[in-house]
């Protein structure tokens, strides 16, 4: 259940507040004193509190007393009353429960299952227990016992903590912040951030939504709830947690280096939302993303009346990990005259103390203009000689002369290093983001950075994988399957290597023995290729074979090999007698002296499920503690972006003499392992350490693997672990035209773009304007990225394809609605296609791919001038209406089970 009846919770039409009261008598007053105030003038009524009723209010004994049964019902009673009270409301329509706190903070178990399996026989949504209500202040609407009121604005907040809520909203008035709606989460039983997330995306009132979170229920709903909010609108996020978290329980270096709180920034990227670290921050951020257009990179160009301000705020940009912009020599020229004596045209750029109001806007607007910059920062402090006021109108003056559209302004941040109030007033005018620090300016720039990063991320193209990459994961599937069969939890080296083969991942040769004798042979027949090779011995209860010596290098014979083994066994044995010595493991010794040793490995986490890491190899590797993670699945630029977060990669792109490594293949490498935690939900961890990466590509030169029966998880289909819904292979089909030519169907995916890009040039004008409504001239990457990036567990879009040219003939596509009973289709074809019954196949295939996803209803507007769409729907079982806002829109319609039946009888023209 998603957003279904959040109506009755935000907007209701009729409230009842039921006990008898149990609430403690200051919150009861607030609790009705609000409910009475604002504008919202929907009639409250008291059910079961006796005498304790306000004048003005209506009172009921009961709730089975009143005419009509409340729209919203807040449960103020005995917690024990509430499976029969929700099951009687909901009988008689109620829409919505809140459980307040205090009073209702926890609810054991039993009373939680009873509450909600009442709650969904007649679908009422219940917020809580423990919540402190809500308030939609843009419709009068006040049902919470925070501390503070809630003022009017558009922010939409979301908080798990009674607490966290106070503080923010305390902040935020203090700060004349106001907010389109407010939720309290409470025990979160039913109504979650997911919810309320997919609500307020939806929300017009809501510019931006702040989010409070501690833990995530179900991650794939979440997550699919985020990507879609934040593709929308900014979504600024805060945890807490972290200092409660346990440390990664793996038994890999993946698994204990995948921190629970790394994997949820991993997951909030991946997302599009901005985490910040306070609450203070969230106001910032939401500011700052809200009022300047994402930023092409991270190089500031700083101005200010002061030396010592400039420097703190370069100082802090350098350790925030931003850049000082490098200005032009056009630019150094024209400020010459503008800096203070004896100081160069440089950046930051320091003007006089005394500097007017005018050269100050000057200096603004010529840095606003320079090309190698992506954000001004203008800091100015008071001074004797110059008003703090009028430097701040002009810098609102600068930005307001910038000319050019909103989407292509360059970001301008204003700091005023003066006490409150700031004389801030012509900036905010402007939409200029304005702080009395030039550390919180640096931050908000940041912020800025952090949060395109984060969208950039959500809206990835990335190129296509390589057509002749064939895994054989039935191989790989039935080795894991084995060994789980035989009661062990971990490959051995040999099924290691098997599972790298069956991916392609390339690896060094590997023989194995369980018999010392085969040792010297094995040795022989190594060395007969190379001049050295690596003895090591293998263990399930020993997988980190260095950290007890369990590997001898630079072995150069036979005899040598045979001995070290022996001495292996012998001294582990006697170190560690608990453990079994499974095999001696014979490697050769491979020189590559330019080659860097990273590490690519695959997580378990509770909550998320399979995490992709990567950083920097070798046995130091938890030391070091380089690595980034992301969720699969990966694709090459998401791939690329993960071997760009860490520090390894600057070594990667080679230096002096040292040439640069093959990033395209350790990004495939990651992207193989991305494969693996989708295909084989078996295996549990991996690593691949070291993996050495040089110009000629990687080469794994050892690996381990750990496997498990996988458990079923929440929202997520079959053993599949991941949170985020795969490609769905199994929907590609090929299927015949009217003129018995083939065509070849399968979902869209994320490197479609150049696809889309060479078929919108196939079309006509004119129909792409039937299309889209309007004249099309340019198809752009963040126009494209909406069409090619699917969540494909909310979303689907086919693509009809030559099977021989590869190349696309249509397109049809259909987006649900968060409670997946709705859906709304788009479709369109090659223009030289019309008349061949291509879009009467699409438009089947998306029709039987609704009724087996459970939609209801399919619907879309159609140009009524588009007669050819037209005839096609109403052959389909359409029912054509005009559109209430547009006499010229037909809203066409579709029920499912109707259009089955109707395709089923072989109902398609001829």
């Amino acid at each position: 259940m998603t957003i279904r009846n959040l109506e009755g919770l935000f907007a209701p039409s009729s409230i009842a507040v039921v006990g008898p009261n149990r609430l403690p008598n200051k919150a009861y007053r607030l609790l009705l004193s609000r409910l009475c105030s604002g504008d919202c003038a929907k009639p409250v009524t008291i059910v079961g509190c006796g005498k304790d009723v306000p004048d003005g209010l209506r009172a009921k004994r009961k709730l089975s007393d009143l005419d009509e049964a409340p729209d919203l019902m807040i449960l103020a009673g005995d917690p024990q009353d509430a499976p029969r009270l929700v099951l009687e409301a909901g009988g008689r329509g109620t829409r919505a429960v809140i459980a307040l706190s205090p009073g209702f903070a926890i609810w054991p178990d039993d009373l939680v299952t009873r509450t909600l399996e009442a709650a969904r026989e007649h679908t009422v949504r219940l917020l809580g227990p423990g919540s402190l209500g809500v308030a939609a202040p843009r419709q009068g609407f006040f049902a919470h016992l925070a501390a503070s009121d809630v003022a009017r604005g558009d922010l939409a907040l979301i908080a798990r903590s009674g607490t966290v809520l106070n503080a923010t909203l305390s902040h935020a008035a203090s700060n004349r912040i106001g907010f389109s709606a407010v939720a309290s989460l409470g025990q979160r039983t039913d109504i979650d951030v997911s919810d309320l997330l997919d609500w307020f995306a939806l929300d017009y009132r809501t510019r931006a939504i702040l989010v409070h979170l501690e833990g995530i229920g179900n991650p794939q709903k979440f997550l699919s709830a985020a990507r879609i909010a934040a593709s929308s609108k900014p979504v600024i996020a805060i945890r807490s947690g972290k200092s409660r978290d346990r440390r990664g329980q793996g038994t890999t270096h993946a698994g204990r280096l995948a921190a629970p709180d790394l994997v949820f920034e991993a997951a909030l990227q991946r997302a599009g939302i901005l985490r910040v670290d306070d609450l203070g921050e969230l106001f910032d951020a939401a500011e700052t993303v809200e009022r300047l257009r994402p930023v092409a990179g991270r190089r500031l160009a700083i101005v200010s009346t002061g030396r010592s301000l400039a420097t703190i705020a370069a100082d802090q940009l350098t350790t925030r990990c931003g850049e000082l912009a490098e200005l032009s020599e056009e630019t150094k020229t024209a400020l010459a005259s503008a800096v203070r004596s004896g100081m160069p045209a440089d950046n930051p750029l320091i003007l006089p103390e005394a500097t007017s109001p005018e050269t100050f806007r000057e200096a603004v607007s010529a840095l606003l203009a320079e090309r190698q910059s992506d954000g001004v920062l203008a800091l100015a402090a008071p001074s004797a000689f110059s008003s703090l006021e009028e430097t701040a109108g002009a810098i609102a003056a600068a930005y307001n002369a910038d000319k050019r559209p909103a989407s292509r302004k360059k970001a301008l941040i204003a700091t005023l290093a003066a006490g409150t109030p700031l004389p801030r007033m012509p900036l905010d005018e402007a939409g200029v983001p304005c702080y009395a620090s030039a550390a919180d300016a640096v931050r908000s720039f940041m912020h800025l950075v952090q949060y395109t990063e984060a969208k950039t991320h959500l809206m990835a193209a990335p190129p296509s994988l390589p057509s002749d990459f064939k895994p054989n994961a039935e191989k790989a599937r039935a080795i894991a399957a084995g060994a789980l069969e035989q009661g062990r939890t971990w490959l051995d080296p040999a099924e290691v290597s098997a599972v790298l083969a069956a991916y392609e991942i390339p690896q060094i040769e590997t023989l194995v023995t369980r018999d010392l004798d085969e040792v010297y042979e094995n040795a022989r027949t190594l060395l007969e290729r190379n001049g050295r090779i690596a003895v090591k011995i293998t263990s399930p209860q020993l997988p980190f074979k260095s950290d007890v010596g369990g590997v001898i290098l630079e072995i150069t014979t036979p005899q040598q090999a045979f001995s070290a083994a022996k001495g292996l066994i012998e001294r582990i044995s006697a170190s560690h007698p608990d453990a079994e010595i499974s095999g001696i493991v014979l490697q050769p010794m491979r020189s590559r002296p330019h080659g860097a040793e990273i590490f690519a490995g695959i997580a378990d986490d509770p909550t998320f499920g399979p995490i992709i890491l990567f950083g920097h190899g070798g046995t130091a590797i938890e030391i070091v503690g380089d690595i980034a993670l992301e969720l699969p699945p990966l694709d090459l630029n998401l791939a690329g972006a993960l071997v760009n977060r860490t520090r390894v990669c600057k070594l990667l792109q080679g230096f002096r003499n040292r040439p640069k490594a093959d990033f395209r293949a350790v990004a495939l490498t990651l992207v193989k392992l991305s494969q693996i935690a989708a295909d084989i939900p078996e295996i549990r961890e991996m690593d691949v350490n070291p993996l050495l990466a040089d110009a000629d590509g990687v080469l794994a030169l050892d690996a381990r693997i750990s496997v498990a029966e996988p458990a079923i998880h929440k929202g997520r289909q079959g053993k599949s672990r991941l949170a985020i819904a795969p490609y769905p292979k199994e929907l590609e089909q090929t299927v015949k035209l009217k003129d018995g030519s083939p065509v070849f169907i399968r979902p869209v995916r994320p490197e479609d773009e150049e696809l889309y890009r060479e078929f919108f040039a196939t079309v006509a004008p004119e129909d792409l304007r039937l299309r889209f409504f309007a004249p099309v001239r340019e198809f752009t990457h963040a126009f494209l990225a909406r069409l090619v990036q699917l969540d494909y567990s909310r979303a689907m879009a086919f693509a009809a394809l030559d099977p021989e040219s590869g190349e696309m003939l249509g397109a049809v596509r259909l987006h649900a609605d968060p409670d997946h009973r709705t859906g709304e289709y788009a479709i369109i074809v090659r223009s030289s296609l019309k008349g061949r019954g291509l879009g009467w196949v699409l438009m089947e295939r998306i029709i039987n791919y609704a009724r087996v996803d459970g939609i209801e209803t399919i619907k879309g507007e159609v140009l009524k001038e588009n007669t050819t769409m037209l005839d096609m729907c109403q052959a389909l079982g359409f029912t054509i209406r005009t559109s209430p806002d547009d006499d010229a829109i037909a809203v066409v319609s579709l029920t499912i089970s109707e259009a089955a039946r109707q395709l089923s009888g072989g109902n398609r023209p001829a």
